[in-house]
């Protein structure tokens, strides 16, 4: 396998970007790849750091991509940086140009932990057409409620990233619409999956987002177990959702 520490020139940011980039050795070109996202008050070296992602993905006909969003929640921001259109359009294109990964729906996958769930089903749902599957680990998936409680600083910092918290319900952002919006749009679904521990204080946003998939006929492959917001549970996760990709090593 080999690394690459990427840094590059944003033209929609205006900054200068990082990514570690996982390639399969040999490489069979265009190659398959995982955009991985990180979560809040993460960066893009943090998989690589509390898990063995390279090791896991040793063998697997399958480049891993994971940017740095900082704490972004991967949207244009109302008062920030356009982090949305530079994941989902700029990003790609950057990195299918540095390196030989494949462009096709089929070949992409995203996932993500904690903003970075949130991020990969946002992904996922809002550009089916770029993406064969999604999975969220722990995501932060029920924005509206979460908008809906928020204090403080809290607050203050969504608002940074969302603009009037009162219309974020059906807005670009609110998953729940997103979902909707994939059904009746007629568009390729991707394959959708989603992990929570029962003891995370994510639980019940994810609950909310099962049970809203449920009721407007989406397929969602969801689990959960003991354990909260921790690493410990997403080193293992991980490794499950690479198994649901269901791709063969050394193929």
């Amino acid at each position: 396998m080999a690394l690459f520490h990427a840094k590059f020139f944003s033209e929609t940011l205006g900054l200068c970007c990082a990514a570690d980039v996982i390639l399969p050795q040999p490489m069979k070109a265009p190659c398959k790849t995982l955009w991985l996202l990180h979560g809040m008050s993460d960066d893009h070296t943090i998989w690589q750091r509390r898990t063995s992602i390279e090791r896991y993905v040793e063998g697997l006909p399958l480049a891993v991509v994971m940017p740095a969003a900082h704490r972004s929640r991967y949207t244009d921001m109302a008062r920030g940086y356009r982090y949305w259109t530079y994941i989902s359009e700029e990003l790609p294109a950057l990195c299918r140009s540095f390196f030989p990964l494949s462009g096709a729906r089929e070949d992409n996958y995203v996932a993500g932990l904690s903003m970075g769930g949130y991020g990969a089903m946002k992904l996922g749902l809002r550009r089916p057409d770029a993406y064969a599957a999604a999975a969220s680990l722990s995501g932060s998936l029920d924005l509206v409620s979460r908008v809906a409680t928020a204090e403080g600083e809290g607050k203050a910092e969504l608002e940074n990233v969302h603009g009037d918290l009162n219309a974020v319900r059906g807005s670009h952002a609110d998953l729940f619409a997103a979902a909707s919006d994939l059904v009746t749009s007629g568009a390729p679904r991707p394959r959708l999956f989603a992990w929570c521990g029962t003891e995370d204080f994510l639980y019940e946003s994810n609950q909310a987002f099962r049970a809203h998939c449920q009721s407007i006929g989406l397929a969602l492959d969801y689990s959960e177990g003991p354990g909260g917001h921790t690493w410990d549970k997403w080193d293992v996760q991980i490794r499950c959702v690479l198994a649901w990709l269901g791709l063969e090593r050394g193929s």
